[in-house]
């Protein structure tokens, strides 16, 4: 801070100002640089570099939130790109700044700080600008005002991450007969004995499922999985409720959703249940705790506790 300069990383690309000041260019850059980069990763780390050397104009405010002393500190770029390689901690990329204010955190609400919070290393504020431009200003707003009417909208936002969070990961880092696997493991947690079937020439039964250990007691359960995101119609759920026998029970199990018709069926039914993305995740929840290390490794979660509505608050 007392330097008066912002610097960032990606010192594997050397001095970005002799990059054509492009997207398109800079992406071919830093596939040079870290060839081990995913593919998703390219783009990401290169539109950080980009911003910071072509798009960030001197005249800019820039806010930098430092954790050690837990201030927001705010300032104006006053210079050019800098490429400055004796910087330490392999931080070459340079802005100088002005710094104009130093604001504790506390004084902000909790919106604002999740927004500046963002892991990306270099992004615009939008949601909270009015904040931080009232904050340089001397004219704080009052951010318990705030945060109680952003309350439900933070604890929304965590739970739809969260949600999408799992149904990525459990799309994208399982092969379907794996994804049956884990809804087998999620029945035996919820108290069942289940056994996944043969992975081709089922007859769209995915998993049977039953009480007792040798499964002649009922109710006998058959279920089928489906590791899509789309919606399911009528026509397959009715496929499934065609494989049930009598005395037996059917369970579709889906990461996408089901159609409205598909859910009239289900209620005429009384042997028949759906489950969607929605449901699955409650039910992940309620039973995380039993899953064993090889699942919760494949959804990392912990229990976390996140803003609720104010008690007694006034409106």
């Amino acid at each position: 801070m007392q330097e008066g300069y912002v610097a960032i990383g990606w010192y594997q690309l050397g001095n970005l100002s002799e990059i054509r000041p492009t997207r398109d260019a800079f992406k071919a850059a830093y596939a040079r640089a870290f060839p081990e980069a995913k593919p998703g990763e390219v783009p990401v780390g290169a539109g950080v570099v980009y911003r910071f050397s072509v798009e960030m104009k001197p005249g800019d405010l820039i806010i930098f939130p430092s954790k050690p002393d837990r201030m927001v500190n705010i300032g104006v770029i006053e210079s050019d790109y800098i490429y400055d390689p004796s910087l330490p901690l392999n931080r070459p990329n340079t802005r100088k700044v002005r710094w104009l204010q130093h604001i504790p955190r506390s004084s902000f609400s909790q919106s604002a700080l999740n927004e500046i919070g963002s892991a990306l290393t270099l992004f615009q504020v939008s949601s909270n600008a009015e904040e931080f431009l009232a904050a340089l200003e001397g004219d704080a707003l009052a951010p318990e005002e705030i945060d109680e009417a952003n309350a439900d909208r933070v604890a929304l936002q965590v739970e739809e991450t969260t949600e999408d969070f799992i149904i990525k990961r459990l799309k994208s880092s399982q092969t379907p007969f794996q994804f049956e696997h884990f809804i087998a493991h999620l029945l035996k947690c919820m108290g069942y004995f289940a056994r996944v079937t043969q992975s081709s020439g089922d007859g769209g039964v995915d998993i049977i499922a039953h009480r007792d250990e040798l499964g002649f007691e009922p109710p006998i359960i058959k279920v089928q999985c489906k590791q899509i995101l789309t919606t399911i119609g009528r026509p397959e759920v009715q496929q499934l409720h065609g494989a049930i026998e009598r005395g037996e029970h059917g369970l579709f199990v889906t990461l996408g959703s089901f159609s409205a018709e598909a859910r009239t069926f289900e209620r005429t039914k009384p042997n028949l249940r759906l489950i969607d993305g929605e449901n699955l995740i409650e039910l992940i929840y309620a039973h995380y705790h039993q899953f064993e290390p090889r699942y919760q490794m494949l959804l990392p979660l912990k229990r976390s506790y996140v803003p609720g509505p104010v008690i007694g608050a006034t409106s």
